[in-house]
């Protein structure tokens, strides 16, 4: 009995050595109470969880004490996760805007080698998501829930080639497809008879 319960947390370590997810703490706010004895404090953390392989979520936990709250918002952040469809895995298959009260980020392709060009908050998103090139800029409220938020929204937004495909019910190559450009024949002499 007790060798078996040993594999099973011999199991349980290897699988905290490899997560898989991986996990950025944004931001952490103290919050205080003041009470008949004196204060007492709490603390609010902010988080962002994702593969790094196109899935990515955010959550938000309260505690007396900070590796509690951390915990509970990683463990919101994990079951609120999105997929993103990215191109190249590298960078968004088109530009987008997103909003959240206040709070409006403005996100862009970029070419290979660009790297993350973004704020705290949202270059936490498009790291845990797996975003190498991209570049982007917060308009409007700085509070890092409304960015992530608007973050998300915009990420929502995103269509690949293949939805957009099987949406309108044609293939991939067609949509990807440049239109072409009719070139105009020259007119004809008028034939005398």
């Amino acid at each position: 009995m007790a060798e078996r319960e040993n594999r099973r947390g011999g199991r349980r370590n290897e699988r905290e050595e490899t997560p898989e997810f991986a996990d950025r703490l944004v931001a952490i706010n103290r919050v205080s109470k003041t009470v008949k004895g004196g204060k007492r404090f709490g603390f609010a953390a902010l988080v962002v969880v994702g593969d790094q392989k196109g899935r990515v979520g955010f959550g938000k936990g309260k505690a007396k004490e900070v590796p509690e709250a951390i915990r509970k918002a990683t463990e919101q952040a994990k079951r609120q996760m999105i997929r993103v469809p990215l191109r190249e895995g590298r960078t968004l298959h088109h530009d987008m805007e997103g909003r959240h009260g206040a709070g409006k980020v403005v996100m862009r392709t970029a070419p290979e080698g660009t790297g993350i060009i973004a704020g705290g908050p949202m270059r936490a998103v498009f790291e845990m998501l797996g975003i190498k090139d991209v570049v982007s800029k917060s308009i409007g409220s700085q509070n890092p829930y409304n960015m992530i938020r608007a973050t998300l929204d915009g990420l929502r937004k995103e269509s690949s080639p293949r939805n957009v495909a099987q949406r309108r019910g044609k293939k991939v190559a067609d949509i990807l497809k440049k239109p072409e450009t009719v070139a105009e024949a020259p007119a004809e002499a008028p034939v005398d008879a």
